[in-house]
């Protein structure tokens, strides 16, 4: 059986993915599945930010936003650009949004499928 991605779908055709495609999408799903990450990238959805705006913004220690900027760096996911003595990290890979929506959207279906299936 071959592997194949719901992401990859057109209609009902699957295209299926090799394995380094599909480590890169376990990739990208690990580093999201941090909530001090997804935190930041919410804050970092309204716009650039420094690692101190950050830091106040998210309520987490600075060691842990340091690390955690470092991680979704790494992935591609934001990118680091100096102003002065200032480090501004701004988001590099939109799509993470558009992923978060669809399992967001996921998840609320499944809740009202739920209440309904309770009602019953």
């Amino acid at each position: 059986m071959r592997n194949k991605c719901p992401a990859g779908r057109s209609g009902n055709h699957h295209r299926p993915l090799a394995e380094a495609q599909l480590q890169a999408v376990a990739d990208l799903f690990a580093v999201l599945s941090e909530p001090s990450r997804l935190r930041i990238l919410q804050i970092l959805q309204a716009g650039s930010a420094s690692v101190g705006e950050l830091v106040e913004r998210s309520a987490l220690k600075q060691a842990n936003v340091s690390k955690q900027l470092g991680i979704l760096s790494a992935a591609g996911i934001i990118v680091r650009r100096q102003a002065g003595n200032r480090a501004i990290f701004s988001i590099e890979l939109p799509l993470v949004f558009e992923l978060c929506e669809i399992v967001c959207r996921g998840i609320a279906q499944q809740a009202a499928q739920r209440a309904v299936d309770l009602r019953r």
